[in-house]
């Protein structure tokens, strides 16, 4: 079912915060290849509007520090999500992936940070 065309059960549950669960790579991958389509959909513009709007180095920073700010309030969610799983003992691949999201907002902060740089060093 696309995610345009949720239930009112499945809206109802989204409000209370809950979540179906997927126990087979099959249906997780279905879901996953359903949120890729409808962000790209969504933002089959956005190259175009890019290209005119981000012309240096320092136009592009709010945006990243947008990006990351956003991204860094759900990975702190994960960070519990996270400590629940250690403290729980759950699958040690789990943990790993876990630990890996926190890299994203570090790789988003040096991007800001570069684009200071970039725009000093005479861009």
């Amino acid at each position: 079912m696309p995610l345009t065309h949720h239930s009112l059960i499945d809206g109802v549950a989204a409000r209370f915060g809950w979540r179906p669960v997927y126990a087979t790579t099959t249906k997780v991958d279905a879901l996953l290849t359903e949120q890729s389509e409808a962000a790209y959909r969504q933002t089959a513009d956005h190259t175009a509007l890019a290209t005119a709007k981000y012309t240096n180095t320092l136009s592009v920073q709010p945006g990243v520090l947008d990006v990351r700010g956003r991204i860094f309030a759900d990975v702190l969610y994960l960070e519990g999500v996270l400590a629940g799983a250690r403290t729980r003992g759950l699958a040690p691949e789990l943990i790993q992936r876990l630990e890996d999201g926190h890299e994203l907002t570090v790789l988003l902060a040096d991007t800001v940070r570069a684009t200071a740089t970039a725009h000093s060093s005479g861009d």
